[in-house]
């Protein structure tokens, strides 16, 4: 990838798009193409292709997705489902047809099973079910890797998934009702502090286990794959450690300050009993994160305090 090479971003207000976009311009890259909802519908195909056409992009970064916590995906599955298949076929398609040298789209590690053993190495995608509460959000995800294992298989492109645990940092999305979790509990342990709140509630039991990643570990990881020959089809990029909800929301609570009880409401429902994924593949190509999870929060924190409540 040289540095004058297009990269088109799709997804470029959302929390990976706009790290993405800001990194890669830190790095001296400044042809990159980006569209507002409002001047390109990637669910519709028409003028999807006839943006590629026209913008000719060489390099592809797939992150536009409708996202959402549990809430979310267990109220809206058909949305969830139809909008993220029409967007990254639309896209991916897009970029075949435009001669795209190479394609990253963004996976989820919620396409892994229920019960999938841990560490979760990528040949265990399709091995068993579903967790049911994200299941049409899966199902996308996972069409959207194999369109693009197809293409390559098919015709000799270029076009990788990569699959990254939960991610947080600056610019995440704090709405509380289609926030991820670290979102969502900086603002509900913040807001409990500015109005003296006994205690906070966070769903579950506070036993199950995630892994997260601070979302500048996922840019630099990005980088390096779009820059170098790809070996795999399909790559985890993790930070190779995980913590259970209850140890994720005691942290929360330490970084913003807040002196109250934390309550877990067990008759909702906890998703995965577990994820973490196997990185041993990101790990042998150079790679390693460099944020831990407190400091993260506190820069993710820090920078709600500033903007993200605006």
């Amino acid at each position: 990838m040289n540095i004058d090479s297009k990269i088109y971003i799709a997804g470029h207000r959302g929390l990976v798009g706009s790290t993405l976009s800001e990194y890669l311009r830190n790095k001296g890259y400044s042809n990159i193409a980006t569209r507002d909802r409002s001047t390109l519908d990637l669910t519709n195909q028409t003028e999807t292709l006839r943006f590629f056409k026209s913008e000719t992009p060489d390099y592809v970064i797939m992150a536009a997705a409708r996202v959402g916590g549990i809430a979310a995906n267990m109220k809206y599955p058909a949305d969830f489902l139809y909008e993220n298949l029409m967007i990254e076929a639309n896209v991916i398609n897009g970029a075949f047809e435009s001669g795209t040298k190479k394609l990253l789209f963004l996976g989820s590690s919620c396409i892994y099973p229920r019960l999938c053993d841990q560490p979760m190495k990528e040949d265990y995608i399709l091995t068993g079910p579903f967790e049911p509460t994200n299941e049409g959000y899966a199902v996308a995800k996972v069409a959207g890797l194999k369109l693009c294992s197809y293409f390559n298989r098919q015709y000799g492109t270029d076009f990788i998934t990569i699959i990254p645990p939960n991610l947080y940092g600056p610019k995440d999305n704090f709405d509380p009702e289609s926030s991820h979790v670290v979102a969502a509990l900086i603002k509900r342990f913040h807001e409990a502090k500015i109005q003296k709140s006994s205690e906070v509630i966070v769903w579950g039991s506070g036993d199950a286990r995630r892994e997260f990643m601070f979302v500048e570990d996922l840019a630099d990881a990005v980088h390096l794959l779009l820059t170098m020959e790809s070996e795999y089809d399909v790559i985890n990029v993790g930070v190779g450690r995980d913590v259970s909800i209850r140890e994720l929301a005691e942290t929360i609570s330490d970084v913003v300050g807040y002196g109250g009880k934390i309550l877990f409401d067990s008759s909702k429902p906890d998703g995965m009993p577990r994820k973490l994924v196997d990185n041993s593949r990101i790990l042998s190509l150079g790679w390693k994160p460099k944020v831990l999870l407190k400091e993260g929060i506190q820069i993710t924190y820090d920078w709600f305090l500033n903007k993200g409540d605006e």
